[in-house]
């Protein structure tokens, strides 16, 4: 890993979304760190294509629902960026790790819920804590939330909650971190075809129609539509954008 590349870690970043965040960061010249929970063979493929790029690569374990392990990872983190950059920080530090726990109000369990709570908010709110030290001035924080914090769709009551409470999340550490020139933004996709709602896409199909006519440009989105964006928030270009909203939908439902 050279010193002259900055480097980002994306949580979650074996698939879907992460993965194409990562291969978008590559793209500008950034070294990366994807966490995986348990593919590590997938991991490893994403590490492989980001390589490709003339980048450097590497995957670590992580579950971002267990908190009492982020002291060890960054740890381990720390040592590898030492030993391979010389320095134990990195510069981008990309919250997007997420799981899928869809029910009605009345039919929400209190076991989902609570998973929905311990990978959404509670870890991300910890991990970042824990990550504060570790990232470079001047470096830059991305959080994921959802269009559903915005619009109303049946069925995502406790996910979207979680996900409205670490966009407020977001603003206070924008406030807490801009001492240090860290900017601190969210990325709120719409619904994206992906591994994430693949069931959607599959047995849905009048659901996938009818999101597509209520979105202004027409269609339901796919990975390289918000892979763009993180890197562009990581960029020189947006160092004055911190506290910030940016939903990423196409449009749907205005």
């Amino acid at each position: 890993m050279t010193a002259k590349n900055k480097v980002a870690l994306v949580t979650g970043g074996s698939r879907g979304l992460g993965r194409n965040m990562s291969l978008q960061l590559a793209k500008n010249g950034h070294d990366i760190i994807i966490t995986y929970k348990s593919n590590q063979a997938e991991a490893e493929k994403v590490v492989a294509e980001i390589q490709a790029q003339g980048v450097k690569a590497a995957a670590f374990q992580l579950d971002t629902a267990n908190t009492g392990t982020f002291d060890a990872f960054f740890d381990t983190v720390s040592g590898y960026l030492q030993t391979a950059a010389g320095s134990g920080t990195f510069d981008f530090l990309i919250n997007n790790a997420g799981i899928d726990r869809g029910s009605l109000i009345p039919q929400t369990t209190e076991a989902d819920f609570d998973e929905l709570y311990h990978v959404h908010l509670k870890g991300v709110y910890f991990l970042t804590q824990k990550a504060l030290p570790f990232i470079a001035d001047n470096g830059r924080i991305i959080n994921l939330s959802t269009g559903l914090a915005r619009f109303v769709t049946p069925g995502y009551a406790a996910y979207a909650s979680m996900k409205g409470a670490i966009e407020v999340f977001t603003r206070y550490l924008a406030k807490e971190v801009g001492v240090r020139g860290i900017t601190a933004n969210v990325v709120a996709p719409g619904i994206i075809e992906t591994d994430f709602t693949k069931a959607v896409f599959e047995h849905a199909p009048q659901a996938i129609a009818h999101i597509s006519a209520q979105t202004a440009l027409g269609r339901t989105g796919v990975p390289d539509d918000i892979g763009g964006i993180v890197a562009f928030l990581c960029s020189n270009e947006a160092r004055w954008i911190t506290a910030q909203r940016i939903e990423a939908s196409g449009g749907m439902f205005l």
